[in-house]
């Protein structure tokens, strides 16, 4: 095991090459990132979690209340042991020969088994209050951070000058749904432990800023405050843009691609971190196609309406009238469901995770 780290940790590739783990241990004049500190983030986590166990049950439940929000959930599939079997054991989504096989085993026709089927998965999503609960905790937590993030950076000199990111690195204080969390993960854990906290705090805190509109957006939109959520999800849109388009590659990732080339000197884990970042970058861009095209969906019919992940599967009028019950053999294959139209992003995440 002590072999497998100290290749996993080997100095030429996470550091400079006039630069050892020595020099980033911990001395009475100077405190730097250790490893051993990423340890907490699991403690932290689970602290994290219970706060928003409790926010969701004493705070924002009884405001979805005050709201009145209601709590209904969707309408119920109607009970029947072989299309539950199937659902739970087989598919959620059968293909067009199962569906055929079933009517006929159930003498139903084919329209009304898929509805059957779209209304039992319905049943396994949020109800709005839940959403709306969870909406609530992401606004608040992304607000204390953002504006904890701004007080702690706003007295820093590195904050105004990217290039102090660098030029202090290492001589005296060596001071973005699957793809997008891992790629997260590893930025967020390889910048703490070689010490690049400035740029990746800085990189934080213009991701994080965007999910205040988002969450607000969502918020207003679970209180059927429609214009509201139309004005917050155009503010939204427009501050991604900028942040994720504008100033994250000509401000910041020039920073790591230039300056850290000028002042540092590349090394293997620089282009490790900033292959990383290009990542984020090109993530960056394919969110924003999508928000644009959200968008654009959106002002074409008038309002943002839906929040596509989390709300339930749709249905025209006439499918809905049709009922449930045995002797109908007009069957059919016409019956794909279409996912509630605009709006996808306002959803829990995009990015989430989301970014």
């Amino acid at each position: 095991m002590a072999g497998i780290l100290a290749w996993f940790w080997n100095e030429r590739f996470w550091l400079p090459h006039n630069v050892t783990w020595a020099d980033l241990k911990n001395t009475e004049e100077a405190t730097f990132p250790q490893v051993e500190d990423l340890y907490l983030s699991f403690p932290f986590a689970f602290c994290i979690y219970m706060i928003r166990l409790v926010f969701e049950r004493f705070v924002a439940k009884p405001c979805a209340m005050r709201l009145k929000i209601q709590n209904n959930g969707p309408m119920k599939a109607q009970p029947n042991a072989i299309l539950e079997k199937v659902f739970t054991a087989i598919t959620k989504h059968p293909d067009e020969k199962r569906l055929e096989g079933l009517s006929k085993q159930l003498d139903w026709d084919v329209r009304s088994i898929q509805r059957w089927f779209r209304q039992r998965r319905n049943q396994e999503k949020p109800s709005i209050v839940k959403r709306f609960c969870e909406s609530m905790w992401m606004f608040t937590f992304h607000l204390h951070l953002f504006i904890y993030q701004i007080w702690f950076m706003k007295t820093m000199p590195w904050f105004w000058n990217l290039r102090q990111c660098w030029e202090n690195y290492p001589y005296q204080d060596f001071g973005l749904m699957v793809v997008h969390h891992c790629t997260a993960v590893l930025l967020l854990t390889s910048s703490y432990v070689i010490n690049m906290v400035r740029m990746g705090t800085l990189i934080m805190s213009l991701h994080d800023v965007n999910d205040l509109f988002l969450q607000a957006a969502k918020l207003a939109n679970y209180t059927k405050c429609q214009k509201l959520c139309d004005l917050l999800f155009g503010l939204f849109a427009i501050l991604f843009i900028v942040t994720r388009l504008c100033i994250y590659p000509l401000w910041l990732l020039n920073s790591t691609l230039f300056d850290s080339w000028e002042i540092v000197g590349p090394f293997p884990s620089w282009w490790f971190m900033n292959f990383l970042l290009l990542i984020i970058q090109v993530l960056n861009f394919m969110w924003s196609c999508i928000i644009i095209k959200m968008v654009w969906k959106a002002f074409s019919k008038g309002k943002v309406s839906k929040d596509d992940r989390s709300d339930v599967e749709s249905s025209s009028d006439d499918e809905d009238s049709v009922s449930y019950g045995k002797n109908i053999h007009s069957k059919t294959s016409n019956g794909t469901t279409d996912a509630s139209d605009t709006n996808g992003y306002l959803s829990s995440g995009i990015c989430s995770e989301e970014h």
